[in-house]
């Protein structure tokens, strides 16, 4: 295991002394910069700032006495300096690629810690998998910190990962050196209730002095919601309404605000500081989540702040947002979230503060990234032969494998139908009435109902779960495969022929993995991912050309939604509401049970 790069406070503290005091030199000084205090809330000119040994050893309006003779002296040139940008919320396997390949993609963003919870490769192979995450995390040279997945899998009883973790596991890895806490807790209803396996994943982790992460995703704030928080988990990202933010604040929770690939949950939720006047410090933004195209093209927690400032935050509440709030909130303010002496010195330098306009991003005081562009050499990270070839499928699939059986004698049935809502992660629980033939149910294509299937892929059981969902919109004969599939990741398909579906499940099932499209026998589009069936061994760049190739099938398909495929990986969640599908059958989120596809 790599040892952390960055040398502890307390070995390096007297030298930081020396640094600010002017009686040794610093590494670096940045000279006549803006400097941005999260602290504070003000805005400094004419500041200085100098850094020894990867951390701030001085701040204030002069740095001369900092500078020697092998100081590297950079002038600001007026430009304002801003602490690096913390993710606090987010899963690296949704972005298609490493932890690597993640960290390359979001550093010129100006992104310089996150807090992922790898319960993605966890559902696929359990503590070793978290462990390979941990291990690749602390390699880094920007701060990765990772938490302990809590539900493995999300919903017990209702689905079947790949593998599972319970209290024992959660007490082992919490003292792992790069544990920073529990994972968003989704088993909500298990908390109100005392679930002991809940109860044991939490208490372990408060022993442990960590901080508990939620996700509360109900509309409901009765009595479950006050269960859930009395329970400990410490924040929450699942909210969508204003509402859902006060309470949560109100409760004493860090609301987590999310502007994701897909999902758009920050101008609604930040309106109870803009127009109730809430206290923002309980407020910290975060992604969960971003796919390689979006990491790409249009950024990562740059792109959440400048959302944020657009719906009227003043731009250092919104990066203390994203930055001090954090770092607060997960016990590292000593060490993370602002320019001041002792912590990493992680910062960018923007030219200008209202579009977050990156110049440079420092991570631990060496430049890593400018003008947009990675300087720093980050290594390829291999994955051992054991992390692949996860795709376990009893037998090839035949169209036969997809077609719904109707009740005797019947010439229409009423389904249960799973409807996508855009930019969001639920999902509604609607009803259609589709025609029989030949004994067969029909899918609607006029009225945009298509075929969803979740094929069993961890054990080969050979099962097949079918069912119907509406909201993408398709017009052709056409199947898009994916073996990401939260969090269980067995394998869904969605389509409008069951001969495209079956070819692309097995084309996944050849590969390793991935997310595949197809249209009468005709393969559109690959993204390959044999790294547990979840994210890829390329680079960032190549993974987001194949997604583009893969956005750009769908939308030939007829699908208009924004992000589909970031929907579409999200239908066998079974701990969001309303409706999802799962190994064992069509699942109501709402009340947690398993229910008939017919009604």
């Amino acid at each position: 295991m790599p040892e952390s790069k960055m040398k502890p406070w307390t070995d390096v503290s007297a030298h930081l002394v020396d640094v600010a005091m002017g009686r040794k030199p610093a590494d670096l000084v940045v000279r006549n910069g803006k400097w941005v205090n999260v602290h504070s809330g003000e805005i400094i000119p004419a500041s200085d700032i100098a850094i020894a040994e990867g951390r701030f050893a001085y701040c204030g309006p002069d740095a001369d006495h900092c500078i020697g003779p092998d100081t590297k002296v950079v002038d600001a040139q007026g430009r304002y300096l801003v602490p690096g940008l913390c993710d606090a919320h987010m899963h690296v396997e949704s972005g298609m690629v490493t932890v690597t390949e993640f960290t390359r993609a979001v550093v010129p963003y100006g992104t310089t810690s996150m807090f992922i919870d790898p319960h993605e490769i966890a559902n696929v192979l359990g503590l070793k998998g978290v462990r390979l995450m941990h291990d690749e995390a602390e390699a880094m040279p920007v701060n990765v910190y990772v938490q302990m997945p809590s539900c493995v899998p999300s919903a017990p009883g209702l689905e079947n990962a790949g593998a599972a973790l319970g209290p024992e596991e959660i007490a082992e890895a919490m003292n792992w050196p790069n544990i920073i806490g529990l994972g968003e807790v989704m088993n909500f209803p298990g908390v109100a209730a005392n679930d002991p396996i809940m109860r044991g994943a939490i208490d372990a982790t408060v022993r442990a002095g960590k901080t508990v992460g939620g996700h509360y995703a109900s509309p409901d704030l009765g009595l479950p919601f006050h269960g859930y928080v009395a329970g400990g988990p410490e924040d929450d990202h699942e909210g969508t309404r204003a509402e859902d933010a006060i309470a949560r604040v109100r409760q004493g929770m860090k609301a987590m605000l999310r502007l994701g690939s897909a999902w758009y949950d920050v101008a609604e939720q930040i309106k109870a500081v803009t127009e109730q006047g809430l206290d923002p410090r309980s407020f910290i933004l975060c992604t969960d989540d971003c796919h390689s195209g979006t990491l790409v093209n249009d950024g990562h927690m740059d792109r959440v702040v400048r959302h944020a400032i657009e719906q009227g935050l003043k731009p250092v509440t919104a990066i203390q947002m994203a930055t001090l709030n954090t770092a607060q909130h997960f016990g590292l303010e000593r060490e993370l979230g602002s320019i001041t002496p002792g912590r990493r010195a992680d910062f960018l330098l923007v030219s200008d503060l209202a579009a977050l306009t990156i110049d440079a991003v420092y991570g631990r005081g060496v430049k890593l990234a400018e003008n947009g562009k990675l300087i720093a050499d980050i290594p390829a990270y291999a994955y051992p032969d054991s992390a692949k070839n996860t795709v376990n499928l009893k037998s090839k699939l035949t169209a036969q494998r997809f077609q719904i059986d109707a009740p005797s004698g019947a010439n229409e049935v009423n389904a249960r139908v799973i409807g996508v809502v855009e930019n969001q992660a639920p999902t509604k629980a609607l009803e259609a009435t589709l025609n029989v033939k030949d004994g067969m149910v029909e899918m609607d294509r006029k009225n945009d109902v298509c075929q969803i299937a979740l094929v069993e892929r961890h054990r080969a059981t050979g099962g097949v779960t079918n069912a119907f969902v509406s909201g993408f919109g398709y017009t052709k004969d056409c199947a898009i495969a994916s073996t990401v599939a939260h969090d269980s990741h067995h394998m869904i398909v969605v389509g409008t022929n069951h001969g495209d579906m079956a070819m692309a499940a097995n084309r996944l099932a050849a590969v390793g993995g991935g997310v595949c499209m197809v249209s009468q026998g005709e393969e559109l589009a690959m993204v390959e991912m044999p790294i547990a069936g979840l994210m890829s061994d390329e680079r960032a760049e190549i993974v987001a050309a194949k997604a583009e190739i893969l956005t750009a099938a769908m939308r030939e398909m007829g699908c208009t939604l924004n992000n589909a495929y970031m929907q579409h990986s999200l239908l066998a969640l079974v701990v969001i509401p309303e409706l999802r599908i799962s190994d064992e059958g069509l699942i109501d989120v709402r009340t947690f049970e398993k229910v008939d596809l017919f009604l």
